[in-house]
């Protein structure tokens, strides 16, 4: 609850691929505390230990896990079906969860779910996802996916996180064109979580102003 006497919207936060949620959580303490308060943030570890080299190493300590498996191109998922189960499982057991926040190949999911829920394709025994942020995101590939994701466009409110140098940038354009009036902020770093300047901090502030008004007491 809030001081304002409003509960807090609730994330489910998706880590990167080969990371964490304890790095997640260390990756979103660059915010200020100022937005981390008006957050409930709930960080869980992906369901599969890391089959290979993380990025991270040598940067932050393991486990690492991953969400899923998949092809060079991005075309073919393995254990898509029980990573989306696992979601699920985990929003029932920290709920109630109104948002996701995302990052990496968390990100990618959480931008997806929506339109997945949407189709009865996921999420079927939890409320609906209200909103999501998007944190160096993109767009699946795989046709089915594709189909039942972002066709129609994703219409809850969404804030994305784009870097200039990110080599994912190009795909978190893509992805801006299948939502609604997506609120994106612009940061001249690559695939990483970003320090929010006064002018991010202003938009992101705006943007959980605008949330709070979904969230239910």
């Amino acid at each position: 609850m809030g001081s304002d006497g409003v509960r807090k919207p609730r994330f489910l936060c998706l880590h990167g691929f080969r990371t964490s949620g304890e790095i997640l959580k260390t990756q979103l303490h660059k915010w200020p505390q100022s937005v981390l308060d008006n957050l409930d943030l709930v960080f869980v570890d992906a369901p599969f230990p890391c089959e290979g080299k993380s990025d991270v190493e040598g940067i932050f300590d393991p486990p690492y896990y991953e969400w899923f498996q998949f092809n060079k191109e991005f075309t073919e998922y393995t254990n898509f079906d029980e990573c989306l189960k696992y979601i699920e499982d985990c929003m029932i057991k920290h709920g109630p969860i109104d948002g996701l926040l995302g990052f990496s190949q968390g990100a990618i999911l959480s931008a997806a779910l929506p339109g997945l829920q949407e189709k009865g394709v996921a999420l079927t025994k939890v409320p609906k996802v209200k909103f999501i942020v998007i944190i160096g995101g993109a767009k699946f590939r795989s046709p089915f996916v594709v189909d039942k994701a972002y066709s129609p466009p994703i219409s809850c409110p969404s804030l994305h996180f784009l870097g200039e140098i990110d080599f994912l940038k190009k795909y978190g354009m893509e992805l801006l064109e299948s939502c609604v009036e997506p609120v994106v902020i612009h940061h001249p770093k690559g695939h990483t979580i970003p320090r929010l300047d006064d002018k991010s901090m202003t938009t992101v502030m705006d943007f959980i102003e605008r949330i709070k008004k979904e969230v239910s007491i």
